[in-house]
């Protein structure tokens, strides 16, 4: 499905939402729960809806307008996520997800901005953790994350049904400080496009760093 997705850089958030929206729109609801890993209900006055997590939180949305919201109170979520549930919808094409990592610069067209991709995830959690691996890890637990083995220290993540992130970080020594990078289960590409990614690699390192203050 990932031909139906027109990712337009320039455009703002909002207008992107819209239009993913509207192509949303032209899909069978059913066969949208089903390649995204999540579930088809039919709700009051036969209203269409999907149900799925989103960072372990329950999500739904009515195949009437696409909003995503919050299913225990019903209050919607913010731009960055709504554009992640949209793009995850119209993207995913029922692969089952693998238990192997990659990095942003494997992704579709992702070298090219994998260095700005580094910039506003790894380096800002190094900035911020630094040498502190205890720090992060527990933050990290905070924000939703359970522990993997890989790295000196490293957490797992789940976006999505079948969309998960790892970050993983090195403890460094007198010559190298720590590092951090985010990571991405190697079949993400038939669920988020790169430009998706990005927003979720981004939205994750700012979860963690809050839930460390």
């Amino acid at each position: 499905m990932n031909e139906n997705i027109l990712v337009e850089r320039r455009k703002p958030l909002a207008e992107r939402v819209e239009d993913l929206r509207k192509q949303l729109a032209g899909f069978d609801a059913e066969q949208l729960a089903i390649r995204s890993g999540g579930q088809y209900k039919e709700g009051s006055e036969q209203v269409k809806e999907i149900h799925f997590e989103m960072w372990g939180e329950d999500v739904y949305l009515n195949t009437q307008d696409f909003v995503a919201c919050k299913y225990h109170d019903k209050t919607e979520f913010e731009l960055a996520s709504q554009a992640l549930v949209m793009y995850y919808l119209l993207t995913a094409d029922g692969v089952l997800p693998a238990e192997s990592w990659i990095s942003f610069s494997e992704l579709p067209d992702g070298r090219f901005y994998a260095q700005a991709f580094q910039g506003y995830t790894g380096k800002e959690l190094g900035n911020f953790f630094e040498d502190s691996l205890e720090k992060f890890v527990i933050a990290a637990r905070k924000a939703g994350g359970t522990t993997y083995p890989l790295g000196d220290e490293a957490c797992r993540f789940e976006l999505f049904p079948r969309v998960s992130l790892l970050v993983v970080s090195w403890l460094g020594d007198e010559d190298f400080p720590s590092t951090y990078q985010v990571l991405f289960n190697s079949t993400t590409s038939h669920y988020l496009p790169t430009d998706a990614c990005a927003i979720a690699g981004s939205m994750l390192t700012r979860r963690i760093i809050a839930a460390a203050l």
